[in-house]
Parts: C-alpha cells; sequence; structure tokens
C-alpha cells in the first residue's frame, strides 16, 4: 500500500510540475511580447536625456520580476545591503550556478549591463531588449571582441550604469565555484570603479537537465560588501581576484547551510 501511494504521489507531483511549466512557458511568452515594445517606447522616450540607456535596462529586468512571480515553481529573493545610489557605477561580479542566475539578479534594485555570449543577442525579442538596454556582446575565444567588449563595458561605467560579469565565463558544471578570469577584475582597477560581489545559490534546480519542464526553486542573491580598488594597480589583479572569489566561497558556504536548514 505504501509504494502504490508513494507511487500515486510521483504521479501527481509530475503533474503539477508539468502543468506548471506549461503555464510558465507560456507567462514568459505574453511577457516578452508585451514587454519588447515598452522598452523600444522607453528607449526611444528616453534617448535624449538618457545616454547611458539606464531606465530602458530598468524596464527590461523587470520582465524576469514578474515572470517569477508569476511562475508557482520559483521563489527568489535578494538580501544583503543595497547601493544607496544606484547610478554609482560598480564592477558586480557573481558565480554562476545556471542561465537562472540572470533572471535571480534581474531582481536586484538597480540598473547594471549584462557582459553576455553574443549568441544571447541573436535571440528574438529577448536579444533586441538586451542591445536597447545597452548590454555588451561577447565572442568566446576571441581575443578582439574580448578587447572590443571591455572597451563597451568602460563606456557603460563612464556614463554612471554598472556592468555585471560572470568572473567564471560559463556556467559551473559540477555546482562548484570555478576559477575566475581576470578581466572583470583588470577593468575595476584600470577604471577605478569599486566592485561588487554578488553570490547565488539555488538556481541550479530551476532548469531540469535534458527536459523541457522547469523545476522547484528556491534561490537567493545576497550582495555582498563592496571591495575598494582606488589603492591597487595592475601588479593587483590576482590577488583581487583571489579575494573576490574567496569572499563568495564563503558565503556560498554559509547560504547552502541557511537553505538546507529550511529545508529540514
Amino acid at each position: 500500500m505504501r509504494s502504490v501511494a508513494a507511487h500515486e504521489g510521483t504521479r501527481r507531483g509530475g503533474l503539477v510540475i508539468t502543468f506548471a511549466s506549461i503555464w510558465s512557458w507560456m507567462v514568459l511568452g505574453v511577457t516578452v511580447l508585451v514587454w519588447c515594445p515598452m522598452v523600444a517606447i522607453v528607449r526611444l522616450v528616453t534617448a535624449p536625456f538618457d545616454p547611458g540607456r539606464y531606465w530602458a535596462g530598468f524596464l527590461f529586468r523587470k520582465l524576469a520580476v514578474v515572470h517569477q512571480r508569476l511562475n508557482p515553481l520559483w521563489h527568489f529573493t535578494v538580501s544583503g545591503t543595497m547601493p544607496s545610489d544606484p547610478r554609482r557605477p560598480y564592477v558586480v561580479v557573481s558565480n554562476h550556478e545556471s542561465f537562472v542566475d540572470i533572471l535571480l539578479i534581474s531582481h536586484l534594485p538597480w540598473e547594471m549591463k549584462w557582459l553576455s555570449k553574443v549568441e544571447m543577442f541573436k535571440i528574438p525579442l529577448v536579444g533586441w531588449m538586451m542591445r536597447l538596454a545597452g548590454d555588451v556582446p561577447l565572442r568566446r575565444g576571441e581575443s578582439s571582441s574580448a578587447v572590443t567588449a571591455m572597451a563597451a563595458c568602460r563606456d557603460r561605467l563612464e556614463r554612471r550604469v554598472s556592468v555585471m560579469i560572470f568572473p567564471e565565463g560559463t556556467r559551473s558544471a559540477s555546482g562548484e565555484l570555478a576559477a575566475f578570469k581576470d578581466g572583470a577584475f583588470r577593468l575595476a582597477i584600470e577604471t577605478g570603479t569599486t566592485i561588487l560581489p554578488v553570490a547565488v545559490h539555488g538556481t541550479r534546480t530551476a532548469l531540469r537537465k535534458h527536459d523541457w519542464r522547469l523545476g522547484r526553486s528556491r534561490a537567493e542573491a545576497r550582495v555582498l560588501e563592496p571591495v575598494d580598488v582606488s589603492e591597487l594597480d595592475a601588479s593587483d589583479v590576482a590577488t583581487l581576484r583571489e579575494r573576490v572569489r574567496d569572499r563568495i566561497a564563503v558565503e556560498l558556504i554559509s547560504m547552502r547551510a541557511e537553505l538546507d536548514a529550511v529545508d529540514v
């Protein structure tokens, strides 16, 4: 009897996941269709006084907030001390667990321009909004593209808009924190821009591997203490990189322990 009841519970759970996933994908599609002209209009209206495309980008990120609130499978939170001035530029860096990290970090209450692989810009509607928002494309493996992308990031910082970079370069296949690349830290030192670390945990379960269905996720993005770089120079890139990575690694241990305590 217990095995029959367990099987029935599993079946019902699977049906819930299936129907919730269908609903969530429909909501995402409709939201993208509605959002694209809205972002285009905001960009057009604000162009004369907003060269940094702050407000077009800010609206674009809210798409993720609306979708998550209508998605019964995902529960996202943000924590930590948020910047008091949203127009003070930071080089924001975060660990990278899943594609859903992008949707989670978009819940933070200020605008950032994302350094993103060029393939993302080719997605209809979403890619168009990324261009309207002023996000920065990067073609992996091409040094010339990296140089161009870093120049674009400097431009965004000069226009008083933060930039968001995943220093691991790509999502961690194992879930463990991978080595950080130098780019974000060299950018911060060269421009004298404070680094703002963010620790992300819980998004790996949001997307099922090799499955169109979504998964249940309780995820959090935690803003950590800013790291000043004003006294550093090019010789300090590696030290800064490891210092920030260690800080995120320590915070992830704490976040995992807290999540485990909630699940018990």
